[in-house]
């Protein structure tokens, strides 16, 4: 469901739900307000968390995308980058019901960093079907930076970075709970969270449980789909201090996600999708799947100085991940990863115009293989960053900012010998990257912005691209790496220009981005293993140019017709006509939404209000319906050789919203909203879903596993004030 978006410099405002954003300072979150009539006005007092400091939105040189904590709430999804995968720019790489990967402008797996809790998530995000480890119901607010941001997030940053924020701690004196649950009628998936969070004198806690589970999911041509049911479960407990010097916090958070995994195996008469149980709508394991768990401790300190302030910031995570194949008791495969992440700068307060920060961040990895099978070797990896960023306001018209970042990374391959074979061989590489920015702003006036940035980003080949050698079942291939890979740098341009008046809101944002010694993987003739088509990874120079374009106009303050379009065009460059392409890019998308706000509406109340009963006050706030169509055009820019991909035709998804708030004596006591996705049962396969290239039905002749069917949520959040 598409909402509501602020998009930088995409500033695309498609709904509103009686919120505008305003941010706390000292908490970098966005919280919602009641004044809606002056939103377009307070865009540019947003504050922005993901570059130097905090920035005001008007200021920041590079695109950011934020979405706000009701746009959460308010959206239909079965894990947080599905939720945010429909902002423009940005999209999804998706394996069966449950994994997502973020692809920003084209670019994904190591090329997108995601920060939770202030640190790097780190889990097994180099292969295809392993997702991201967050509880959706805990994160608040999104920010997405577009384009490099190795000078911030050093390697990997290479596509952008999104940052999942937590709930602000809570005001001084405050105890506050929530609990929220929804229903979704295609999978049958269920999940509930509940929250308590507090602040006594300064100490602040923040205590959450969450669990989901669905079984497989539907569409009009596969019926059921077979290893696309998932139970997930999450924690989280935060401590802390607040107080006048700064803050220090420790958080805990926990997630276990048991997904089945989708083989696409049919029958060879009638062209059914092959199940190993006979419940095919089970909500318990079925053979195969998976079992990850992640765990993630996080301290979290801010000092507050004389002229700026100091952060430090120190993680340790560790992710378990199993393949269970034949037995529900014994896994084949299983990658065990200890991270332990670092970051600590200084930031000024601004003099003169100025602000400067400069800082030093970095990580240790530890990777072990406990199973039978194996994909990648046991490695260990180090790193370190220092950079140090600068940014002049010149008047109230322009404001120019920069920065260099320096970068080293060390990986080790450890040997293993298999049946007297040598599966990997023992090898260490050393990479070293130079990095920057430089951008500025142009408020032509209070309607108009102009917007400019240069970024060079930089990124070293993954193990998984070093060394791969075995069956990656999630992705149903064989994999091959090669030591002989080069690091990725990346030169990238962003202009952009906006627009924003009290009934029309435009916004165009165009990019052009080289990158030299891309990694790809490519499909070989060679079997290696029956049953399992085999890729490699090679590499080669790259460009890509692409724009995100948008409109929103709301003639009356009720109604909104929003527009936006994104597209992508990425090529390998001195290549033939079946390799020109990069595989594996977005098809461009036309988002289309017209929704009617009823706000504050006599005619909305339920009972006249001078009736004295309670029930009979109940009034329903914040009433709105929207209507909307996601239209994915055909993508035959395809890397075809040895058919490693195929093109994929266009399809159009209608999809139906609404929501309230319900007030009883007017306060609110729960939000209800309910979503039609895909209304009209569309049978579609997404270019970005791997499982387009399961076994052909024998039958229809069609290819692969065909993405959800009709799907209907209903979501129900209850806020609880204990103390105020």
């Amino acid at each position: 469901m598409k909402t509501r978006y602020i998009i930088l410099p995409l500033l695309c405002i498609c709904t509103s739900m009686a919120a505008q954003d305003n941010v706390k300072h000292k908490h970098h979150q966005i919280e919602d307000s009641t004044d809606v009539f002056f939103r377009h006005l307070q865009l540019n007092e947003l504050t922005v968390t993901g570059v130097t400091g905090d920035t005001k939105l008007k200021h920041a040189t590079a695109p950011v995308s934020i979405i706000n904590p009701q746009l959460l709430r308010a959206t239909a999804a079965t894990n947080i980058i599905d939720a945010i995968a429909h902002q423009p720019g940005v999209s999804q790489l998706t394996t069966g019901g449950s994994i997502s990967k973020p692809i920003i402008r084209g670019l994904g797996y190591n090329r997108v960093v995601v920060m939770s809790e202030g640190v790097r998530q780190e889990g097994q995000q180099w292969g295809d079907e392993h997702g991201v480890e967050v509880d959706g119901s805990s994160v608040n607010s999104v920010e997405i930076l577009k384009g490099p941001a190795s000078l911030m997030y050093g390697s990997d940053a290479m596509a952008g970075v999104v940052i999942l924020h937590p709930q602000a701690t809570q005001p001084l004196g405050t105890i506050k709970a929530n609990v929220s649950s929804e229903y979704q009628t295609n999978n049958g998936l269920f999940g509930y969270t509940a929250q308590i969070a507090g602040n006594q004198q300064g100490f602040v806690w923040d205590a959450r449980y969450s669990q989901k589970l669905a079984h497989a999911y539907k569409n009009k041509y596969d019926g059921y789909v077979p290893g696309s049911q998932f139970r997930e479960g999450a924690g989280r407990l935060m401590l802390g201090l607040n107080k006048e010097w700064g803050h220090s916090r420790l958080t805990w958070t926990t997630y276990h996600l048991t997904p089945g995994i989708v083989e696409g195996e049919r029958d060879a008469e009638t062209g059914q999708l092959e199940c190993s149980t006979a419940n095919v709508k089970t909500y318990g394991k079925a053979l195969p799947f998976q079992q990850v768990k992640h765990y993630k401790l996080v301290w979290d300190n801010s000092l507050n100085l004389a002229h700026g302030y100091l952060k430090a910031i120190f993680g340790y995570q560790q992710n378990r991940r199993q393949e269970f194949e034949d037995d529900m008791d014994e896994y084949e495969l299983y990658f065990k990863l200890h991270t332990l992440t670092y970051d600590v700068r200084y930031l000024t307060n601004e003099f003169g115009g100025w602000k400067f920060s400069t800082g030093i961040g970095g990580m240790y990895q530890k990777s072990e293989n406990l199973g039978e099978e194996y994909l990648i070797p046991d490695y260990r990896l180090f790193d370190f960053g220092v950079y140090a960023t600068a940014t002049k306001s010149l008047g109230d018209n322009w404001t120019l900012n920069g920065g260099v970042r320096y970068d080293h990374r060390r990986l080790h391959g450890y040997a293993l010998q298999e049946d007297g074979d040598w599966r990997f061989t023992d090898f260490s590489r050393h990479f070293n990257g130079l990095t920057g920015s430089i951008g500025a702003v142009y408020n032509i006036n209070p309607h108009f912005n102009l917007r400019l940035n240069l970024a060079r980003g930089f990124r070293t080949p993954n193990m998984s691209e070093l060394a791969s050698n075995g069956v990656h079942e999630g992705s149903i291939r064989y994999e091959f790496g090669s030591q002989q890979l080069k690091a990725e740098y990346s030169l990238q341009a962003d202009l952009g220009l906006d627009f924003t008046s009290e009934y029309v809101s435009a916004q165009l944002a165009l990019f052009a981005n080289h990158i030299d010694n891309y990694i790809f993987t490519h499909r070989i003739g060679q079997e290696i293993e029956e049953g399992y088509l085999t890729y490699a990874y090679t590499q080669g120079d790259a460009r890509l140019m692409g724009f995100e374009a948008g409109v929103d106009f709301h003639p009356i303050h009720s109604v909104h017709f929003s527009n936006t379009f994104s597209y992508v065009n990425a090529k390998l460059l001195h290549q033939s006509a079946s390799t020109k392409y990069l595989p594996f890019t977005p098809a461009p998308r036309w988002q289309s939404e017209l929704k009617w706000e009823l706000q504050h509406h006599s005619h909305s109340t339920v009972a006249h209000q001078h009736n004295r009963h309670p029930l009979h006050r109940a009034m329903l706030n914040n009433l709105y319906i929207a209507a909307g169509i996601d239209c994915y055009l055909r993508q035959s820019h395809i890397y075809s050789a040895d058919d490693t991909e195929t093109a994929t035709p266009g399809y159009a998804l209608v999809n139906l919203s609404a929501g309230t708030d319900i007030q009883i004596n007017r306060k609110k006591v729960a939000e209800f909203y309910i979503t039609a996705n895909n209304l009209l049962n569309k049978a579609y396969q997404n270019h970005l879903s791997r499982l387009k290239y399961a076994d052909v039905n024998v039958v229809t002749g069609r290819r692969g596993v065909y993405n959800m069917g009709r799907n209907i949520t209903f979501k129900l959040v209850i806020p609880i004030t204990i103390t105020q």
